[in-house]
C-alpha cells in the first residue's frame, strides 16, 4: 500500500481489558496482555490519524493502577500525531459507575456520555453509549435524539461520504456469554439502517471477530483486543457468520475511503506473535446516490 493510502486508513480496536481473575476461572488465558501491548506497539509503528476505541478500554474503570499501560499508550499517541476517540464499555464503568467514568473522561476529554461524532476523510464515525443502565430517562432520551438527528444530518451534508456507527454491546453475536444486545437492536438499529449514507455498525463487547448483515446492512464484532476468547454458539440456531471462518484469537481493523467505497481489513496477530496479517477484507460501496469525493 502506497503512504497516501496508508495515511488515510482510520483504526479501530476494542477490548483490550485485561483479565480479570473471576475470568479465568472459566475462560483460557493465551498471554492476552501481552497481546494488547503488541496490538498497541503496531498502531505506534502505523502512526494512523485516529484510532477509534470501542469500550472495555480496562477491566476495572474505577481503579487508578488498571489504566498505567493505557495511559503511556495515549502518550505515544499524542508523540506520533494518532487522535484516540473512544466509547465507555461495561467495564470501564463496572463497579463504581461514576468514578469510573471520571477516569475515562480525563483520557478521552472529547467523549460525551450521550454519543458524539467524528469525521475522517469523508467517513462520519457516530459514537454511541450502549451502558444504558447508567444513563438517566433524561439522557437516555438526549441520546436517541441526538443520534437520529445526526444522521439525518450526515444523509444531507455533501461533504460526509459514509457513516460507520459504533457503540460497545453488539446487537448480533454468537457469543454464548453476552450474545446480541436487544436494547442496541431496539434503539440503535433501525436508524442505522433507515439512514442513506450508514453503511457499517461496528461493536465489540463479544471476544471474537463476528460478521453479519441484516436488512442489507453489514454489522461487525470486533472484541479482539485482548480480552479472554469467548465461546460461540455453533448450532444450527446461530447467526448466520459470513465470517464463520474467520476466527483470530487478537486482532484490530483498519478502514479506508477509497475509489469502490469503504476498504474494511481485519489484522490478526499471528499465534507466535511475531506479525500481523491481513486476515479478512471485504469493500462495502458507496451507496448510490453519494457524490463522491477524491
Amino acid at each position: 500500500m502506497n503512504k497516501e493510502l496508508q495515511d488515510r486508513e482510520i483504526v479501530f480496536l476494542s477490548d483490550t481489558q485485561a483479565p480479570m481473575w473471576v475470568e479465568r476461572l472459566v475462560l483460557r488465558t493465551h498471554q492476552n496482555t501481552r497481546a494488547t501491548t503488541i496490538i498497541f506497539d503496531e498502531i505506534i509503528r502505523l502512526r494512523p490519524p485516529v484510532l477509534y476505541w470501542l469500550g472495555d478500554i480496562v477491566s476495572l474503570g474505577f481503579r487508578n493502577n488498571k489504566w498505567r499501560i493505557i495511559d503511556r499508550f495515549l502518550a505515544q499517541c499524542t508523540e506520533t500525531g494518532t487522535s484516540v476517540y473512544a466509547i465507555m464499555g461495561n467495564h470501564d464503568v463496572m463497579g463504581r459507575p461514576r468514578k469510573g467514568a471520571r477516569n475515562f473522561q480525563q483520557r478521552f476529554p472529547d467523549h460525551s456520555p450521550t454519543g458524539y461524532m467524528q469525521v475522517t476523510d469523508g467517513i462520519a464515525v457516530v459514537m454511541l453509549n450502549s451502558n444504558f443502565h447508567i444513563l438517566s430517562a433524561a439522557d437516555l432520551v438526549k441520546q436517541q435524539t441526538w443520534y437520529e438527528a445526526t444522521l439525518r444530518e450526515a444523509d444531507a451534508n455533501p461533504a460526509i461520504q459514509m457513516v460507520i456507527v459504533t457503540c460497545h454491546h453488539a446487537p448480533y453475536s454468537n457469543s454464548k456469554l453476552v450474545g446480541s444486545s436487544k436494547l442496541v437492536q431496539q434503539r440503535f438499529v433501525p436508524p442505522y439502517v433507515k439512514s442513506r449514507k450508514a453503511s457499517l455498525f461496528i461493536t465489540g463487547h463479544s471476544h471474537a471477530f463476528e460478521r453479519f448483515q441484516f436488512d442489507e446492512k453489514e454489522f461487525l464484532v470486533i472484541g479482539g483486543g485482548g480480552g479472554l476468547r469467548q465461546p460461540l454458539n455453533v448450532s444450527p440456531s446461530r447467526l448466520p457468520d459470513m465470517a464463520a471462518s474467520y476466527k483470530p484469537l487478537f486482532h484490530y481493523l483498519t478502514v479506508r475511503r477509497d475509489d469502490q467505497g469503504l476498504a474494511v481489513t481485519s489484522h490478526s496477530l499471528r499465534d507466535d506473535f511475531s506479525s500481523f496479517d491481513e486476515g479478512y477484507q471485504f469493500i462495502i460501496p458507496y451507496p448510490l446516490s453519494v457524490a463522491r469525493t477524491p
